[in-house]
């Protein structure tokens, strides 16, 4: 029996490593592209990325693996019925409870990773995302700057462009700069240009030197041309997205002891997440029986609108909860019970259709 039960978790767990390496490329391909697209535009600094990813990565993780292990036993056990593997496996007599629970003895790894995530890793992965964003948002908007580029930052609408740039981030070289002022628009060149720190109010500022600024409303003649040897711009922060809170950051002690609706749902959230995967392992039991004649992913269609219904049910669930239009109480549990309810019916439906077939006998 130990070697069946072996042969049965190596199946699964190669299906559930293949499928979950899939998804979790293609989802942090596409966080990772928003990324981009924000250090692209001076809101993130490059260097920074994939720090972030890093501390993503359980977040992903935790949502990655129960539907990786749902698609891995529909696949191995899809294709162990194809091939009559496990017509030999109860000639031999292997019983389909003894399948199940082997089945769930594995899942059950699954099950306290995706809880251990969920709980304690993500939310400690978060807080530090959430320290990474602060910290840039605290920059300012020069030591942001990619050199070659016109990049339209924070303060003001203002677009900036250097050739240059130190590694410490406070010397420019071949600065432009332009940003509206009133009905008209500011335009400013300089050979270069050095960042500055006040050492009682701790303000910033730009010197630029040996440069031209031009001042003056588009369509207009009447522009302002002044030369100058050096020239002070003050570097605003952007106060608001520096107290950027994620919810998601907050601990679950904290969301243990928190009163605020949408935190008592989050909490819900993590205390769900290992709870999907002892019942997707059932489910996926029994939706991985495929006839030979109906051929190897025939049965993973409505397999899979299942599992989206699971999923799709506990977020408005959550929702409900966190907008009080649902009782603590009740929680997301009755989302758990309705689909052990639907797989309670989904065993005894081959025993109906067969006690039908014999009463028509």
């Amino acid at each position: 029996m130990f070697i069946i039960f072996r042969y049965l978790t190596r199946q699964v767990l190669i299906s559930m490593t293949a499928v979950s390496g899939i998804l979790l490329l293609v989802f942090m391909s596409g966080r990772f592209i928003k990324y981009l697209a924000e250090a692209a535009q001076g809101e993130l600094a490059a260097d920074v990325l994939f720090a972030i990813m890093g501390y993503r990565f359980p977040g992903f993780l935790e949502l990655i693996l129960p539907l990786g292990l749902f698609i891995g036993i529909l696949l191995a056990y899809g294709r162990m019925y194809l091939e009559s593997e496990m017509t030999v496996l109860f000639a031999c007599g292997v019983s389909e409870r003894q399948i199940m629970w082997q089945t769930l003895g594995a899942s059950l790894v699954v099950m306290v990773i995706v809880g251990f995530m969920s709980l304690y890793l993500s939310p400690w992965g978060m807080q530090q995302v959430q320290r990474i964003f602060n910290d840039q948002y605290k920059m300012t908007e020069f030591e942001m700057l990619a050199p070659g580029r016109f990049q339209s930052l924070s303060s003001g609408g203002r677009v900036t462009y250097t050739e240059g740039l130190s590694d410490d981030k406070r010397e420019l070289r071949g600065v432009f700069i332009a940003q509206p002022e009133g009905d008209g628009v500011v335009l400013i060149s300089a050979e270069r240009g050095t960042q500055i720190i006040d050492d009682v109010t701790g303000s910033r500022f730009l010197v630029l030197h040996e440069g031209t600024r031009v001042e003056g409303q588009p369509g207009q003649r009447d522009y302002r041309v002044v030369e100058f040897e050096s020239y002070g711009l003050k570097i605003s922060q952007n106060q608001a997205a520096r107290e950027k809170r994620i919810k998601e950051a907050v601990s679950t002690f904290e969301l243990m002891a928190s009163d605020d609706p949408e935190e008592r749902a989050l909490l819900h959230w993590r205390i769900a997440l290992p709870l999907i995967v002892p019942v997707v392992t059932l489910l996926a039991i029994r939706l991985s029986r495929v006839n030979p004649r109906q051929g190897r992913f025939f049965h993973l269609l409505p397999a899979m609108l299942i599992y989206i219904a699971y999923l799709g049910l506990l977020i408005v669930a959550r929702d409900a909860l966190a907008n009080e239009q649902m009782p603590e109480w009740l929680g997301l549990w009755w989302v758990h019970v309705l689909f052990l309810g639907v797989l309670l019916a989904l065993h005894k439906l081959p025993e109906l259709k067969r006690r039908r077939r014999l009463r028509h006998a």
